[in-house]
């Protein structure tokens, strides 16, 4: 079992939560924006309480589902008790995985995505910014090459990711003043405060051009399914 190396504090602070035992707030920031608060009660959110991108994708999944990144189950809890499907709940948290289970999700299975050995999905679902588990752009193919063999011929991947290009200043011609590391912008350090922990750890936003261009060099076509200011959902499909 590959299960998330590091203190796994978003695990704790959901199992803290469940058990009503939390130790102080969740904090989150990234290397390019300030620490904020991380309310830990909206990953134990119901369907009514979701943003368009979530119902959006939730309402289009059908038949056999993965549900990539599951956190404390909410997502996979709505497709498996109120549209009856049968659904693969996926963390790389133990402890997310445990309170998952705890709170009714049939199977939650504890393993990184590319660990992953089952037979193929009719949807994916990788939400509350799914290309962030792709790390950074070296490791884009991998993944979606990991992605298109657990998907069925007719399948739809669902991922919704962030254009962070609003968060960095403009030069005179309007183009993006990155980092002197010369790094696409989307690639962000994140990093998690809870109970006097620290946790830093890789994650990447995605502008959809890039999404497209790597999903097409991986045997995907790819589109947008609705946007939402910088943020969007987007279909992925084989070619």
């Amino acid at each position: 079992m590959n299960t998330l190396l590091g203190k796994d504090l978003m695990g704790k602070a959901i199992s803290d939560y469940y058990h009503n035992q939390l130790k102080g707030k969740l904090e989150t920031e990234t290397n390019i924006s300030e620490l904020d608060d991380f309310p830990i009660e909206y990953l134990f959110r119901d369907f009514g309480e979701m943003n368009d991108l979530e119902q959006n994708a939730l309402m289009r999944a059908k038949g056999r589902v993965l549900d990539v990144g599951c956190g404390a189950g909410s997502h996979s809890l709505y497709l498996q008790d109120v549209k009856h499907l049968d659904v693969t709940a996926l963390d790389k948290s133990p402890l997310a995985i445990e309170i998952a289970k705890a709170r009714g999700v049939k199977n939650a299975i504890c393993t990184d995505l590319l660990f992953l050995e089952e037979t193929p999905f009719d949807t994916i679902l990788l939400l509350m910014n799914g290309t962030g588990i792709f790390q950074n752009l070296d490791k884009i193919d991998e993944y979606l090459q990991k992605l298109h063999t657990l998907l069925v011929e007719n399948g739809e991947i669902l991922i919704d990711s962030n254009d962070i290009a609003y968060m960095y200043d403009r030069d005179e011609d309007g183009g993006i003043l990155i980092p002197a590391n010369g790094r696409y912008y989307g690639e962000v350090e994140f990093i998690t405060h809870y109970n006097h922990e620290i946790e830093v750890f890789p994650w990447l936003y995605l502008d959809f051009n890039t999404l497209h261009h790597a999903a097409r060099a991986n045997g995907f076509l790819s589109e947008i399914v609705i946007e939402d200011g910088p943020a969007y959902l987007a279909k992925l499909t084989k070619i």
